[in-house]
């Protein structure tokens, strides 16, 4: 593996430095970012210059070069191997212990960063409706999908809602109601296997989830199996314990792997007596945001969580 403290970024400005990283971030790009807080003495860094290291060892922007820099991308890239996110401050003399003579200090803010975990959200019934905004407000990128051009109407999704009736007011037209970049959540008229529903998720499906909660039984099975196929890390899915035997039975009669079958999640969410689609959303929120918790530090493991909306259908 290459040394970071060896790479050479590329030069940039400050603010594309930022548009970088979060360009990186979007794409599902593990980034840490460093910025010089304060300068004393002499010193070649200047507060506010900023710096960033991918997770494939490129690096943008400058944080004054030389030394300085050289050391603060090896700690950049120690806490790319890191999952712990914490940001920390760094202090960098610069004296013999850096080979420099300037007699100054450094004050550089190191941040890793890691990118929002995706979650498609395969179906867009009454519990979609309100789960994909939920989730969207507790910082996951969410698409809901759904081929049928009722349900996948963005002024069901209470999220969505006023930004479609806003539009339709103002251009009078019911096309008008379709979802514009920068919407909460990323609606789709299409089924989960679609390419413009693929095209919205990250290359690394291990970090993403798919939750399938559809009008159809055969059509939940076959959206499990495809997910558990394509490697989504989080694989659940809405439905009652006697449907949820029937889903693994099903998958095992068509050869799905054990483990495959075992890392399915349903019923989903967690057990806090849901019953209304509000509830069950919240419910499988907060399976959800354990699970991001636990990748983040990869300590995850499914043992224990309990299931909630257990009669739900969609």
């Amino acid at each position: 593996m290459p040394d970071p403290s060896q790479v050479i970024p590329r030069t940039a400005l400050p603010h594309d430095v930022l548009r970088a990283a979060l360009g990186a971030l979007e794409a599902g790009r593990r980034v840490v970012l460093a910025s010089v807080v304060a300068r004393h003495g002499s010193a070649p860094s200047t507060p506010g210059q900023k710096l960033c290291l991918f997770d494939d060892l490129s690096a943008i922007g400058t944080i004054g070069g030389g030394a300085v820099e050289r050391a603060a991308l090896g700690m950049m890239g120690r806490a790319l191997d890191e999952l712990a996110s914490a940001p920390r401050l760094e202090t960098f003399r610069l004296g013999p212990t850096l080979g420099m003579c300037c007699g100054g200090s450094v004050e550089v803010l190191i941040e890793p960063m890691l990118p929002a975990m995706h979650v498609l959200v395969i179906g867009a019934g009454h519990v979609g409706a309100f789960a994909a905004p939920l989730l969207a407000s507790l910082g996951f990128h969410v698409t809901l999908c759904d081929a049928r051009a009722a349900a996948a109407d963005p002024a069901r999704v209470p999220a969505l809602a006023p930004l479609a009736l806003a539009r339709a007011a103002h251009d009078g037209a019911p096309q008008d109601l379709a979802p514009a970049p920068g919407d909460p959540v990323r609606l789709v008229l299409a089924e989960h296997d679609d390419p413009e529903v693929q095209a919205g998720l990250p290359r690394d499906l291990g970090e993403a989830a798919a939750l399938v909660m559809t009008h159809d039984h055969a059509l939940d099975q076959e959206a499990i199996a495809w997910a558990l196929a394509r490697g989504f890390g989080y694989v659940g899915g809405v439905g009652s314990r006697a449907k949820a035997a029937r889903t693994r039975a099903r998958l095992e009669a068509k050869g799905v792997p054990e483990g495959d079958v075992a890392r399915v999640r349903m019923p989903v969410g967690l057990d806090i007596g849901a019953r209304t689609p509000a509830e069950i959303g919240v419910a499988l929120a907060a399976e959800l945001v354990a699970w991001r918790a636990g990748r983040q530090r990869a300590r995850w493991s499914p043992a224990g969580v309990a299931p909630a909306g257990e009669e739900q259908a969609e």
